[in-house]
Formats: C-alpha cells, sequence, structure tokens
C-alpha cells in the first residue's frame, strides 16, 4: 500500500507542475482531465501526508520512553497511544481512499422506469416512484430532462426515460437499480384486498459519443406520428423515431419532442447507455462469483425494495433495512437514509474484496 501511496503521491506532483504548464491551460482536452484526477488524488495525498507525520512524530516519541525521567516517560507513552490510535485511523482512512472508485459516479444518469406486473396499479406506482426520484433530485439541486414516456388509461407510467443531470447523481443513484414492489389496496378495489406489484428501475450512465462506437449500418430508423393516452394522434408530422440495433435487437423510441431531428438524438443518447450497460453486464457475468458482488453491480432482475403501504414500511432486502417512514420516503424526503446505508454496505464489500486480492 505505501508504495501505491508513494506513486500516487509522486502523480499529485507531477500534475502540479502540468496544471501551471501554459501549453496545457490552454488544452481543452488535457485540462480539465488533469484538474479532475488533481482534485480526487489531493484528498489521498494530504491525508497520506497525514499519516507519514504522524508514523514519524510516534517513531520519535517512541524513544522518550526510555528517559530516565518518570514524569516524562509519562507523557510519552500517553502520547504513544495517542498517535498510534490516530496512525491506525489514517491507515483505514487510507484504504478506503484506495478502494478502487466506480468510473461512473460522476456522470449523469438515464433513468429507466417500468411498470411490471400489477397491471393499472403497477403504472400507477411507477408515476408515484417516478414522483420521489424527481423530489429528490430536486432538493440535490438535480434537473431531470424527460427523453421519453408512455402513460397508462388511469394516468399512471408504463414506461419513462429520464436524463438525471448534476453532481454525482450516478453515485448515488446506482443502487435503485431493481425490482421494487409495492404492497397496497388499490384504487380500482372494492373489497380493501390488498394487492401486490412490481415496478423495474435501471439506472445508466450517461455514455458520450467516443465510449461505445454504434455503426450506422447496425441501426434501423423508422420514424411515425407522436400518440398521447389512448392512441390519439398528437402531432401532425412524423417527428416520432424508432431506433432498432440490429445486433442486439435493443429498441429505442422518442416522441417527446416535435422535432425529428432532436428525438433521434435522444433515442441515440438512450441507445449508447444501453449498449454500454449491457457491455458491462456481460464483463461482470464472466468474472468469478466473489467479484461480480462489486459496488453497484444492481442486477436489475433482484428485488431490492418492498413499499408496504398499510404497514407504512419500506424494506431493503439487500442490507435487511426496514423504516417506518414510508411517507417521507416518498416524498424524497428520507430516501438519503436508505441510499447512504447501501453506500456504505457495498463500500465495505468492496474494500473487503480488495484486501482479499
Amino acid at each position: 500500500m505505501l508504495e501505491q501511496l508513494e506513486g500516487i503521491e509522486a502523480r499529485y506532483e507531477e500534475l502540479n507542475r502540468l496544471l501551471s504548464d501554459p501549453t496545457v491551460v490552454q488544452d481543452r482536452t488535457r485540462y480539465p482531465q488533469y484538474v479532475r484526477e488533481h482534485s480526487d488524488l489531493g484528498k489521498i495525498v494530504a491525508v497520506y501526508r497525514d499519516y507519514k507525520q504522524t508514523v514519524k512524530e510516534l517513531e520519535e516519541t517512541r524513544e522518550l520512553i526510555s528517559d530516565t525521567d518518570p514524569e516524562m516517560k509519562e507523557l510519552a507513552k500517553s502520547e504513544v497511544e495517542r498517535l498510534s490510535e490516530q496512525s491506525e485511523n489514517l491507515e483505514s482512512e487510507l484504504r478506503e481512499l484506495l478502494t478502487p472508485r466506480d468510473p461512473n459516479d460522476d456522470k449523469n444518469v438515464l433513468l429507466e422506469i417500468r411498470a411490471g406486473t400489477g397491471g393499472e396499479e403497477a403504472a400507477l406506482f411507477a408515476a408515484d416512484l417516478f414522483r420521489m426520484y424527481s423530489r429528490y433530485a430536486e432538493s440535490k439541486g438535480w434537473k431531470i430532462e424527460l427523453m421519453t414516456e408512455h402513460f397508462s388509461d388511469a394516468g399512471g407510467l408504463k414506461e419513462l426515460v429520464a436524463l438525471v443531470k448534476g453532481r454525482g447523481v450516478y453515485s448515488h443513484l446506482k443502487y435503485e437499480s431493481g425490482t421494487h414492489r409495492v404492497q397496497r389496496v388499490p384504487v380500482t378495489e372494492t373489497q380493501g384486498r390488498i394487492h401486490t406489484s412490481a415496478v423495474t428501475v435501471a439506472v445508466l450512465p450517461e455514455v458520450e459519443d467516443v465510449e461505445v462506437n454504434i455503426d450506422p449500418n447496425d441501426i434501423k430508423v423508422d420514424v411515425y406520428r407522436s400518440t398521447g393516452p389512448g392512441g390519439q394522434s398528437v402531432n401532425t408530422t412524423d417527428s416520432a423515431v424508432r431506433i432498432t440495433h440490429l445486433p442486439t435487437g435493443l429498441v429505442v423510441t422518442c416522441q417527446d419532442e416535435k422535432s425529428q431531428h432532436k428525438n433521434r438524438a435522444k433515442a441515440m443518447k438512450v441507445l449508447r447507455a444501453r449498449l454500454y450497460d449491457l457491455e458491462v453486464r456481460q464483463q461482470q457475468a464472466e468474472i468469478s462469483q466473489q467479484r461480480k458482488s462489486q459496488v453497484g453491480s444492481g442486477d436489475r432482475s433482484e428485488r431490492i425494495r418492498t413499499y408496504n403501504f398499510p404497514q407504512g414500511r419500506i424494506s431493503d432486502h439487500r442490507i435487511g433495512l426496514t423504516l417506518y417512514k414510508l411517507d417521507q420516503v416518498l416524498q424524497g424526503e428520507m430516501l438519503d437514509e436508505i441510499i447512504n446505508e447501501l453506500a456504505t454496505y457495498f463500500q465495505a464489500q468492496a474494500l473487503q474484496n480488495a484486501e482479499a486480492v
């Protein structure tokens, strides 16, 4: 670990020199990359330097224990205890900082919500979940841009795709991927029976053009007129776009914009994210079962959470967390409490896996 930290400190000093180089400052590609890297490494270097200074003081203080002065010896022993505890804490913090970081954590995300089993009730709950994420995003200062949405007859959501923009969006929302189960009495239920429905959520990092290369010959583009609830036409021109990726069979549609060009651009953004996600999941499937449980893998087929309305209870099955704060969570107010617990759990797992390697 110490060799790795020495290398990081050397790279940090090299970045200091590069960022003061006028030719680098004028380079629109390299300069922002170096600034981000410098900021990331700066956190590790600051702790490492504190650690080195603490270890140095600890060694010097241990030498004082052999002092013949009883009072000085007692003071030295007390200081050794304090410095030993401090060095252990700093070492632990360094191990956490060196844990492999998800490269997507700072990215915007494509949030996909789809009604699953449960018919109209599932669509209504899908709308509830989108409302929860919207309020949560608002509390974080993030922006949401709708890419595509399809409503049910009762005003629920059959499917929605939205781009969520902001600082560290993926690092917060990546744990939301999976099947969300709801238990409640539907508005259409006349005998008060509790029904169980499900909604699937996918959180995909936004992908740049350079990260996923799509051959124009591999896609089929169809255009058609936009439709609203019930199938009625809402546009007089063929502005809606459907893109089919022939090698994988992935299909993306977008009809929110009146411009065919804008709908096509949005659909391509969604397609790139889905292809990137598909590639990542294929890579994860090839590695061992132990490493497959790495941070933020977020298997969407897994039932991750249950929202029980009669009991006002929300349970996250991955970490065994249960809160009786359902209303606050659905308002987006208490969602951080769940997300922070998940982040702590998966970070500990990643640290354990890193130490085992």
